[in-house]
């Protein structure tokens, strides 16, 4: 064998090596840690953490320090929460993918939640956006707390009056993901035909109402059980997967907005129009290290030979299109779809009701039990 096979060879020996070493490190859960005992005489609230990465069970309710905002930020008393499949990503680690930025081993940070309503307690003395009293909503981490701080520029809004604080909780996540997937991907225009996929859950039935607001015709895809309930928000057509696969139609779509991933990449593609866009946000989770992203993987190869759009999104959380969201809720052509409410010390049972995949609309935690 001539050297340089030789040197090939042990190159790609010590590559195999490393990257199974890293898998293993990306993989590899910690076990969980005590909660450190607070200081004396430390402002204190009820919040619930994780210390560490698996099923709901990691999940506790304890007393931690309470947050106390620099000159820039906005002390909020959460009064409402909801929860997101990203909350039970976080709290199982996976896709492993997201560890590099989530913790290795175990989370970097033991807080939990991102979408939350309630009333600004106190503001620092730079903030001039928002003032003790104000109802809001937003998106920060920490949301299954009693309270939270977030930046004066961060992603809060004031609250519709027209809402409560649970139907207000229930749209920071979901609302902002449906209306950047069918504004800002989709592109979405008046008379289009759009499909929903999943319809029937928490960005699902947000993408319905956001896409007739623009003029769409929009079918809605979900199961028997909640066949009404869609077309109640306004959904033009909807399609009952139990007894009828889309993909195998005559119709075709100039936008798909994908919740579920059940589908093949050629399967939808089969029922776009030749310049029809499909926009992935969610996806089946069973592959461990890429979860959602292995199809979109596939789709970001495809779509350079292809004249359809097919891409995949995350939100971006920003309170420009919350104040969006909350002009659509006031003006009476978005309302939040609530399945059902929890208390806080009952989250993870909330988040194990949705890893199940069958929610109806979104998840509330009621974070403040004495609230109206």
């Amino acid at each position: 064998m001539k050297l340089r096979y030789k040197v090939l060879g042990g190159l790609a020996i010590v590559f195999v090596g490393a990257v199974a070493a890293f898998g293993l490190v990306l993989s590899h859960d910690s076990p969980c840690q005590a909660a450190p005992p607070l200081a004396a005489n430390t402002p204190s609230m009820k919040a619930i953490v994780y210390r560490c990465y698996g099923t709901p069970d990691v999940l506790k309710l304890e007393e931690i320090a309470k947050p106390t905002p620099a000159d820039d930020r906005v002390l909020v008393k959460v009064q409402a929460a909801s929860v997101n499949p990203l909350d039970w990503h976080y709290m199982r680690g996976k896709p492993y993918v997201m560890r590099p930025m989530a913790g290795m081993g175990r989370p970097d940070s033991i807080l939990m939640g991102a979408d939350f309503a309630g009333t600004v307690e106190s503001v620092g003395k730079n903030v001039t956006r928002f003032k003790p009293g104000d109802e809001v909503f937003g998106d920060r981490n920490g949301a299954f707390g009693e309270y939270v701080s977030v930046a004066e520029n961060g992603a809060m809004a004031l609250k519709p009056s027209n809402m409560t604080m649970e139907q207000a909780a229930a749209v920071p996540i979901a609302g902002l993901t449906a209306l950047q997937a069918l504004r800002d991907k989709g592109k979405v225009q008046a008379g289009q035909k759009v499909l929903i996929n999943g319809a029937s859950g928490g960005v699902g039935t947000f993408a319905v109402q956001i896409a007739k607001t623009y003029g769409a015709d929009v079918t809605g895809v979900c199961s028997t059980r909640n066949v009404e309930m869609v077309k109640s928000i306004g959904a033009d057509h909807v399609i009952d997967y139990t007894k009828e696969d889309f993909t195998q139609g005559s119709v075709r779509y100039d936008l798909i907005i994908d919740n579920v991933g059940n589908h093949t990449l050629s399967e939808y593609r089969h029922v776009l129009t030749p310049n029809g866009g499909l926009v992935m946000v969610g996806g089946p989770s069973d592959n461990p290290w890429l979860g959602p992203l292995t199809t979109s993987a596939e789709a970001y190869f495809v779509a350079h030979f292809v004249s359809q759009k097919l891409l995949f999104m995350l939100a971006d959380s920003n309170h420009d299109d919350l104040d969006v969201l909350r002009d659509l809720m006031q003006a009476g052509k978005l309302t939040p779809v609530i399945d059902r409410r929890y208390k806080l010390a009952e989250t993870p049972q909330a988040i194990g009701y949705l890893e199940q995949g069958h929610a109806k609309g979104k998840v509330i935690i009621a974070v403040d039990q004495s609230a109206p």
